[in-house]
């Protein structure tokens, strides 16, 4: 947890970001009390409870900061017709924003992660051959890609929240534990 705390400060940092006026806070936050999980949490409270209607497309920019991505992407489930349908995006190239759309459950990263109900990575999308990337993935231009469950309070799958970083990564447990966590607010949101 050490060490995606201080990627996560650094990611921040890099950005520009200051911790407490980026969440609206009046007190300046101490590098050593910073917590950068509670932090965006709260920052995506704000963005996705705060607005009417939330502000998807920010609190997705907060997520793909946090994780150092360079993509990013948010699917609601129609669960009725087995499809995932793009609510939010970021860093996607102009020709697969049209392809990633509408997704059936089982095709791609986002589909399987929507059929199986649980946490979908490729270390290396570009060289991957298992199969679970589709064709047009590597251009995104991304190569450690994730996907997770967007679940409602009640467990239902609402969609899938997907980062992309721009080098090859294995996601530790910790990093997917807290995307789910992050993934639950969005789940509250859609």
């Amino acid at each position: 947890m050490a060490a995606f705390a201080a990627q996560s400060a650094a990611i921040l940092a890099a950005n520009r970001l200051d911790p407490a006026s980026h969440l609206g806070q009046t007190a300046r936050m101490s590098a050593v009390s910073f917590l950068p999980e509670q932090s965006v949490a709260q920052a995506l409270e704000r963005m996705l409870f705060e607005h009417t209607p939330p502000q998807l497309d920010e609190a997705l920019r907060a997520v793909a900061q946090a994780f150092a991505a360079v993509s990013a992407t948010l699917h609601r489930a129609d669960r009725e017709t087995r499809t995932l349908h793009m609510v939010a995006h970021l860093g996607l190239p102009e020709p697969l924003i049209a392809i990633t759309q509408r997704i059936p459950f089982g095709k791609g990263i986002a589909g399987l992660c929507a059929e199986r109900n649980e946490p979908i990575e490729l270390c290396n999308l570009q060289t991957d051959n298992s199969g679970a990337a589709r064709p047009d993935a590597k251009k995104t231009g991304v190569a450690g890609a994730i996907s997770v469950p967007v679940l409602a309070s009640d467990g239902a799958l609402v969609g899938t929240l997907g980062v992309g970083k721009p080098h090859e990564h294995s996601y530790t447990d910790e990093e997917k534990r807290v995307l789910r966590v992050w993934a639950g607010l969005f789940g509250r949101a859609l």
